[in-house]
């Protein structure tokens, strides 16, 4: 019985670090567009 929940555990982590490196992978696709964006801004406020 013990071993089933330390797989559920094990499969849990494993699901929430893939998540987590889907959404830093997406925040870093983001982030260049959104400092060009700052940048436009920035410039067209002057």
């Amino acid at each position: 019985m013990k071993k089933s929940s330390s797989y559920f555990t094990m499969n849990m982590v494993i699901c929430l670090i893939y998540l987590m490196s889907k959404w830093i992978s997406t925040y870093f696709e983001l982030l260049p567009s959104i400092g060009i964006l700052l940048i436009v801004v920035s410039l067209l406020e002057r």
